[in-house]
């Protein structure tokens, strides 16, 4: 006869989980003061939320007192893609893996409860499902149920399928037999660290989100501070970079859920298609996608400081006509990306003709310091 633990495995590999581990759930002061001390030192940057659910992010039974037992599962969403390679085509954005197709939130999620409904019948206990939109530090509690480790980038890697992966939990009322926690195996490797276009690690298995291009291209409302606009290259929508250069991703394999297989208009769409995208467009481009969430304004950003970096002058008709959007974000944007893009005497010459009319204070700067 098979146990619960045997029959669990079953139904993860069923739903396409790449892994499923398990945890008793108890408090772990040591990661609740490092949470605790990255609020304090202010590397969650804007994300308040951080601190506003600290409590019970600190302890996952504030989060559910009744719950004894975790199940982590790993949905793998590689691709059979270059990262690095995408970087060197300065006239396309890049991506981050992750979001190349579906928005994983809803796909995992849905999996997760197929899973805990069943779990509810097998054991009569109380289910919860949780994805990284709850107040749960998921990867420590990964690493507690032997799923990986969190390497010197912060984030989860696994001796046997690397780090291209989602984490889903289900909190239940049950007590099963967990399984051991992970060691680190990062050992002297800093690959991580040292790829970082930003300098975002402060120290190792340290993250300072202030620098982090991800953060700044997803999470961040506003302007980008120029500080960081050269090195985000063609970054358009988070960065894998720190993945990327994790040797333990040679385990890694391609998607073979068909939902996070990159779509190919996602892959290496030109700059160019991207600086064209109203409103509508975009929402139509990235319906089912992550990308939607950050809205179109914010992305056209991100986008415009791509073309900034690109050296294409080909761009600048584009970027000029998005000296008119109603977003100052935008505008500011695009007067950076014409700084780069144009000769001194013909950026000059535009200042002159176009900075006087501008009413927003951001924008006025950008013109003044470009």
């Amino acid at each position: 006869m098979s146990t619960l633990r045997q029959e669990i495995s079953r139904r993860a590999t069923g739903e396409g989980f790449s892994a499923a581990r398990i945890v008793t759930l108890s408090p772990d002061p040591r990661q609740a003061e490092r949470l605790r001390l990255f609020i304090a030192e202010g590397r969650n940057a804007s994300m308040a939320w951080m601190a506003e659910t600290e409590a019970r992010r600190a302890d996952p039974l504030v989060l559910w007192p009744e719950a004894r037992t975790a199940i982590v599962l790993a949905q793998n969403y590689g691709q059979d893609l270059d990262p690095f390679e995408r970087l060197r085509d300065k006239g396309s954005g890049v991506i981050s893996f992750y979001a190349l197709n579906r928005d994983y939130h809803t796909l995992v999620k849905g999996k997760l409860k197929r899973i805990a409904q069943w779990l509810k019948h097998r054991t009569k206990a109380e289910v919860k499902v949780f994805i990284d939109t709850a107040p749960l530090m998921e990867k420590p509690l990964a690493q507690k149920a032997g799923l990986g480790w969190q390497g010197k980038h912060t984030n989860l890697v696994s001796r046997d399928i690397g780090s291209w992966f989602f984490i889903g939990t289900i909190f239940t009322e049950a007590e099963i037999e967990p399984d051991a926690a992970e060691e680190d195996h990062c050992g002297t490797c800093r690959a991580c660290l040292d790829v970082c276009p930003t300098g975002a690690f402060p120290a190792p298995y340290q993250l300072d989100a202030r620098r982090c291009i991800s953060y700044l291209t997803i999470e961040h409302d506003g302007h980008i501070d120029a500080e960081f606009r050269p090195a985000m290259g063609n970054r358009i929508y988070g960065c894998d970079d720190c993945l990327a250069a994790c040797p333990w991703n040679k385990f890694a394999q391609a998607a073979r859920e068909a939902k996070l297989v990159a779509r190919a208009e996602l892959t290496a769409p030109r700059l160019a298609d991207l600086l064209a995208l109203d409103d509508a467009a975009f929402r139509a481009l990235f319906t089912v996608s992550a990308v939607k969430r950050i809205g179109r304004d914010r992305f056209i950003r991100n986008v415009l400081i791509a073309a900034g970096n690109s050296g294409e002058h080909a761009l600048v008709p584009q970027v000029t006509t998005l000296l008119a959007d109603p977003a100052p974000t935008v505008r500011a944007m695009a007067v950076w990306a014409l700084a780069r893009l144009l000769a001194k005497p013909d950026f000059a010459a535009l200042r002159n003709q176009r900075m006087n009319s501008e009413t927003d204070a951001q924008v006025r700067r950008e013109w003044e310091t470009a």
